[in-house]
């Protein structure tokens, strides 16, 4: 079974991290890809006569980070247990045998 947690572990560690860069960065460019988006569409995201806002505000705080990541390792770390030990029940001759 430790096989099992180790890898989805891993990949919860890896998946988090990859998550956390790219949250921080679109968050710190938001006005940026609002402006992509805005020029790909072609659609004005923010029209003046429907809302009361004509960008998006991002402020990126350490702590808010720091809770989002810690979550989502905590839940894929949760996720991986159940298949880890369901993976160590079955036995490999039995596994093997439809393949």
């Amino acid at each position: 079974m430790a096989i099992f947690m180790v890898q989805g572990t891993v990949i919860g560690i890896v998946g988090t991290l990859i998550g956390g860069v790219l949250g921080i960065i679109a968050a710190l460019n938001v006005s940026s890809l609002v402006g992509w988006v805005e020029r790909v569409s072609g659609q004005h995201i923010f029209s003046s006569d429907v809302y009361f806002i004509s960008n998006l505000p991002s402020q990126l705080q350490g702590g808010d980070v720091l809770l989002i990541c810690s979550a989502g390792f905590i839940l894929s770390f949760l996720a991986t247990i159940y298949p880890a030990w369901r993976a160590a029940q079955i036995q490999p001759a039995h596994a093997l045998r439809y393949e």
